[in-house]
């Protein structure tokens, strides 16, 4: 608490003493001050994060009783907050969250205006309170804040309001085990990246650190995953599994599929490509689901190719067939002057007569473009090149087909039982199979070129950090980073003698 000389008159000089201070903090050189002012300043700094949390709230609060958020043409206080204070989705729902939990729990609230509670820590004790009979909330509040100014720590007072709830619900088993408030919210932010926010029930949490401590473990030297990266992996790893075991509906145990959209026009001129740098191109849309980039060529190295063929009407070249129609049967040829002219030059058909013509040529050219024996199909079946995306008509759609044949999968499996990186031991069957060489490169979808890599590996160390899987003749492979360090699969030949 400052002195009563330094105390600001109005709110603008508090608001101004406030920017002084945080600008004296952000300009100090950090680094040379002693360790033991560094942690004072952090002890301070957290002190102060409670009172901002606190005092936001209160003013929230206020704000929202007069409903001031109409006053700049806003429906209410967080859509208010995105737009003035220019914080995201999840953060505005956070700051009138804590606005109507301070407002239920005064005396939490007055705690961390004093500073005598964290963030963090209030936020439990308000959570823990809130399982309690509504009469008894504000006393629980009352020594739970107590307990916390007078050095207990958290689990302490997790011990407390456990017994508090056992005391006031004897008929109980136990604590409510936050069923009602469970919540898990994703927002997707820039680039189709997400923001995963929410309250899980004793249950899912249990369930959820399994999944992470099984799947998030450090993979061998070459993995430089912090631990948040690695627990993010893992999660993604786990999702790719629950789909490629057919275990979410919709998609029929289906892999990942490409879909790679092709105009008539370009898949006529273009010569041959391989289905993945068609893929490259195509799959570059950031709709739900869909993958861009290195992550999208990463995913194409295994994929299931899917080609559609697609392509739209042009007015100019249907005139031109349609002169071409009339002038090889010896018919008058050449547009009207008008739609609508009742009376066409000498020499040309009425202009109903030709639009007739059109529709029955047009009708011709999509039966002999479209269909299992149109254009577009025998097209697509000889060249498969790396065309832009078309929206447009559909005029062919080829069967599903793996870039990796049921066989040689089969056989990748049996002569590499677990993830062919040196010292992995991830299981093949929930393994990518890899290119050793990659098909862009002239690399042959042949035993010799693949090799089962778990995801983190072939994901992320091969497509993204950059590291070389080498398969030898005797089953061995050894990995070779960006840098030049080098992993083997055995031990490294003795030293002739």
């Amino acid at each position: 608490m400052c002195q009563n000389s330094q105390q600001p008159a109005r709110m603008s000089e508090a608001l101004a003493m406030l920017d002084c201070a945080l600008d004296a903090l952000t300009a100090s050189d950090a680094g040379a001050l002693p360790a033991s002012v560094q942690a004072q300043v952090l002890r301070a700094l957290e002190r102060a994060e409670a009172k901002h949390t606190a005092a936001r709230a209160k003013m929230l609060a206020a704000f929202t009783a007069k409903d001031g958020y109409e006053d700049d043409g806003q429906g209410s206080a967080r859509v208010w907050l995105r737009w003035q204070t220019r914080i995201t989705k999840s953060a505005a729902a956070g700051a009138v969250g804590w606005a109507r939990r301070l407002t239920a729990h005064p005396v939490i609230a007055g705690a961390l205006a004093a500073g005598e509670i964290s963030v963090s820590w209030a936020r439990a004790v308000c959570e823990w309170s809130d399982r309690l009979p509504e009469d008894m909330r504000a006393d629980a509040d009352q020594i739970l804040a107590g307990a916390s100014a007078g050095g207990a720590d958290l689990a302490d007072l997790a011990g407390l309001a456990e017994e508090m709830y056992q005391r006031s619900c004897p008929d109980q088993d136990g604590p409510d085990d936050g069923f009602d408030d469970r919540s898990v919210g994703l927002d997707v932010t820039f680039g189709g990246t997400g923001r995963l926010t929410g309250d899980l029930t004793a249950g899912c949490t249990a369930a959820l650190s399994a999944v992470l401590e099984a799947l998030g473990r450090k993979a061998g030297p070459e993995d430089i995953r912090t631990a948040a990266q690695r627990r993010h992996d893992a999660l993604a790893e786990a999702c790719r599994r629950l789909i490629a075991a057919g275990m979410v509906p919709g998609r029929a145990g289906q892999p990942t599929q490409i879909l790679v959209h092709m105009g008539l026009d370009q898949l006529r001129d273009l010569p041959g490509a391989s289905p993945a740098q068609a893929a490259w191109q195509a799959a570059r849309t950031h709709q739900p689901g869909w993958l861009a980039g290195p992550e999208a060529g990463a995913a194409a190295c295994d994929a299931s190719v899917v080609p559609i063929v697609t392509g739209h009407i042009d007015p100019a070249a249907l005139d031109h067939l349609t002169d071409a129609f009339l002038a090889s049967h010896g018919l008058p040829h050449g547009t009207p002057s008008a739609p609508g002219a009742s009376h066409p030059a000498s020499g040309q058909l009425p202009w109903r007569s030709r639009l007739r013509l059109r529709n029955a040529l047009l009708a011709l050219a999509a039966d002999a473009l479209s269909g299992p024996g149109g254009l577009a199909a025998r097209l697509r079946a000889t060249l498969d090149s790396p065309p832009l995306a078309s929206i447009s008509l559909p005029l062919d759609i080829g069967p599903a087909s793996d870039t990796i044949p049921v066989h040689l999968r089969r056989l990748v499996i049996a002569r590499h039982p677990q993830c062919a990186f040196p010292g992995c031991q991830q299981p093949a069957s929930i393994c990518d199979i890899h290119h050793l060489i990659p098909r862009g490169k002239g690399g042959p979808t042949a035993l010799h070129n693949l090799a089962p890599v778990c995801s983190f590996h072939h994901l992320v160390a091969i497509h993204r950090w950059g590291w070389a899987l080498t398969l030898h003749p005797d089953g061995t492979t050894t990995a070779t980073s960006p840098d030049g360090r080098i992993l083997h699969s055995h031990s490294p030949p003795a030293n002739a003698a």
